[in-house]
């Protein structure tokens, strides 16, 4: 399976250590295959009935729903809000026994439930995404070239040095774990070691003994950080 991923990953990761602007590699991958998902859903899947009946059942979170919402695509959106509100019609439609009955009615709770925490895409998207994370720690057990790409990355965000943490250590032994480790570990205390010195300057800047002192590297450094501790997976940019 992680055969399939070589090329994205590599791809992302070769991006990431030429410019350290574009961030977490598996941030990037994230915000490809949701790219590419929602091209998918408003476009060449739209009319599948086969993934008609998946969306009809799992709808979309409020974040994709946005991010569809502002693809100029309000049609292919419309159509496939049309079918799944005429499923839901039917499947909350026993609630009316619970007006009859004086009783609560146990099935359109239980499917509001399951709808509050599914979503199409994010099911689709996390799929393909533990697969990627599988297929770091196979090119790093495998080609000796990705190590240099690797130890090169600017960071690894908390969410995703966790993720490559947790998929290391289903994978590989003990002495192969501890150099992964090592090496992710470098990459991300070395930049939350830069970072906290540039947001603390950040913080200095507004004292007026500062006033006069350059800004270095801190003006974006409250963004970096937000990016850092919670991941960077949307682009909620009107296409």
């Amino acid at each position: 399976m992680e055969q399939i991923y070589t090329i994205p990953v590599n791809e992302a990761f070769e991006a990431s250590a030429a410019d350290h602007s574009c961030g977490c590699p598996m941030c990037a991958l994230y915000r490809k295959l949701e790219e590419n998902e929602l091209e998918l859903i408003l476009g060449a899947s739209m009319m599948e009935p086969d993934v008609r009946i998946k969306t009809n059942r799992e709808g979309f979170c409020r974040t994709h729903y946005d991010m569809m919402f502002v693809r100029k695509n309000r049609l292919g959106m419309a159509l496939t809000l049309e079918s799944h509100l005429k499923e839901l019609q039917g499947d909350l439609s026993a609630g009316i026994m619970g007006t009859l009955t004086g009783r609560p009615d146990a099935k359109p709770v239980k499917r509001v439930a399951e709808l509050e925490k599914s979503c199409y895409v994010c099911r689709r998207i996390d799929f393909h995404f533990q697969h990627m994370a599988e297929t770091v720690v196979f090119l790093f057990e495998s080609e000796e070239a990705f190590l240099d790409k690797l130890t090169a990355q600017p960071y690894f965000c908390l969410p995703h040095y966790r993720l490559l943490l947790e998929k290391g250590a289903a994978r590989l032994g003990k002495k192969q774990m501890a150099a992964f480790t090592e090496i992710l570990s470098n990459v991300t205390k070395g930049y939350l070691e830069t970072l906290t010195e540039d947001v603390s300057w950040f913080c200095k800047k507004f004292d007026y003994r500062y006033d006069q002192e350059p800004w270095k590297n801190s003006k974006d450094s409250v963004e970096r950080a937000i990016k850092f501790l919670r991941a960077d997976l949307h682009n909620t940019q009107q296409k």
